[in-house]
């Protein structure tokens, strides 16, 4: 198969870690090609260096036999790559069209020739099937119709490459197969998808080849039509991984979290949570279902003491804590994973020593009167960066200068580590390679089976469906339903994210 981009020798260096050590990589005209690696392995520096967010510090980058320079995001655009980034880049405010012209030049500028632009994307929408009304606001749409309009937004502007990033990420069951068959439209009219992902189901089933790095180098390019799923995480962490998790049944403890007849109002004043009541039993995990902006960012917060305006009951072991302090709540026994790490779970100018015992500084064995034992810190953060597989040179690491999936294992770790009844797990494994996720998946695990409660919320079905005893859907602040995490209630669980009936199975 004969290269369209051809990435050769390429090199890039940060402070103390090289990220792309002398890779060498093609990608044909026509296919769906995976870019597969562990965290830290360099996928993502080495698509931002392609499509100009970067600049490499060695090697060359060819397109049909011809050396480019690519030092922005506009030269590249001008060569025909577009890139879709897993946190869309849209104004709400704007509707579909104004979102997919903005920045592009147009022949009649200063004036916007909506005519000649409508006329341009209902020929796209037409090549590729996508669906979507162009004078609708952002604001109004569903995750998967914005990640529409990101793809819309490339191919207008001359995309015949286009660069994916964890694109299912936080699309339903139904949103995922819809986004396929677009992309296999797409390619089959001689385009090009670089497809980075965790998801091996995805692979197998969507793309034609696989490209794996391992450690920041390239270890090889796989037609996928040879493989199984299995086989493309063996090759991609280089040991068999396996996410099916041994459930051993046990009694169910005693309630740990009751949260009754709550309702949260958002900082505009509408209400993000509706009169939902569920608990958490010790020994059992209760996972959180729907697509991210449905309400479970309020309700966490709302546990967390971190929103005041909310109206019912939560308890914690039997004790009222609806109207405690964030940092009293944390101190009756929660721990908790946020939803945004680099935001609202790290300090990221601060080594990692710092982010392990944040929330815990004020606390034995980790202070001794005024002062920080630091010798002790660092003895435990190196302890915990060997256990989680944390890769960075010494616990002096900046956070800030790790890849994503190892932040993240810094914040499990810290959460996990911490002495709790209640772990709050909200999308735990977002980000991480699948060799990470089989590790996280067994700590959830030995926290249900340690007598914790545990409050899982995802938007990925499969993790649920493996770790969680039952499950609630969650659905413009309501709940609109509880089922056993059994595979055949797959469907139900996919129809009540959408807004379908309430029930119980």
């Amino acid at each position: 198969m004969e290269d369209y981009i051809y990435m050769d020798d390429i090199v890039k260096r940060f402070p103390g870690v090289t990220a792309c050590n002398h890779i060498s990589i093609g990608f044909a005209k026509g296919e769906i090609h995976a870019l597969l690696g562990e965290n830290g392995a360099g996928k993502s520096t080495l698509m931002n260096m392609l499509y100009g967010l970067l600049k490499k510090d060695e090697g060359s980058i060819f397109i049909e036999g011809k050396k480019k320079e690519i030092n922005s995001p506009q030269e590249a655009i001008a060569l025909g790559i577009g890139m879709v980034h897993q946190h869309f880049m849209l104004i709400p405010k704007f509707t579909v069209i104004e979102n997919i012209v903005l920045g592009t030049k147009l022949k009649r500028e200063p004036l916007l020739d909506f005519r000649a632009a409508r006329e341009r994307i209902n020929g796209i929408l037409e090549m590729t099937g996508l669906d979507i009304n162009i004078d609708e606001k952002v604001q109004n749409l569903c995750i998967g119709d914005q990640q529409k309009v990101e793809i819309i937004k490339a191919l207008y502007k001359g995309a015949e490459v286009l660069i994916m990033d964890e694109p299912t990420a936080v699309l339903t069951p139904v949103e995922v197969d819809e986004l396929f068959i677009v992309l296999r439209n797409w390619v089959t009219e001689g385009n090009t998808v670089i497809f980075i992902t965790h998801k091996m189901r995805e692979v197998v089933e969507i793309c034609d080849r696989i490209s794996i790095l391992r450690d920041a180098t390239y270890f090889g390019t796989y037609p996928v039509e040879n493989l199984d799923e299995k086989e493309v995480a063996r090759l991609m962490v280089g040991r068999d991984v396996s996410l099916h998790i041994e459930s051993t049944p046990q009694p169910r403890g005693k309630d740990i979290l009751v949260v009754d007849k709550l309702t949260v109002k958002n900082d505009i004043g509408l209400e993000s949570v509706k009169d939902i009541s569920f608990t958490v039993a010790a020994g059992e995990i209760v996972g959180i279902a729907g697509v991210d902006g449905n309400g479970q960012l309020e309700l966490i917060e709302a546990i967390m003491g971190l929103n005041n305006k909310k109206a019912g009951r939560i308890t914690l072991n039997g004790e009222s804590i609806e109207k405690l302090s964030p940092r009293k709540i944390l101190d009756k026994g929660i721990s908790n994973i946020p939803f945004e790490r680099q935001k609202e779970g790290l300090a990221l100018e601060f080594p990692i020593s710092d982010n392990f015992i944040l929330k815990e500084e004020w606390n034995k064995p980790y202070r001794k009167g005024l002062f920080l034992d630091f010798k002790l810190i660092w003895k435990k953060a190196e302890e915990v960066m060997k256990a989680y597989n944390i890769k960075a040179r010494t616990p002096a690491t900046q956070v800030g200068n790790m890849s994503g999936g190892n932040q993240q294992k810094v914040v499990i770790a810290r959460e996990v580590e911490r002495d709790h009844k209640l772990l709050i797990a909200c999308h735990p494994t977002h980000g991480l390679d699948i060799g990470a996720i089989e590790f996280i998946h067994h700590k959830i695990m030995e926290e249900r089976n340690n007598q914790k409660g545990v409050l899982l919320v995802s938007t990925e079905l499969e993790e649920l469906l493996s770790l969680s005893d039952r499950i609630l859907v969650m659905y413009k602040g309501e709940i609109m339903g509880e089922v056993e995490a059994k595979l055949e209630n797959l469907s139900s669980i996919g129809s009540m994210m959408l807004g379908g009936c309430h029930g119980k199975a």
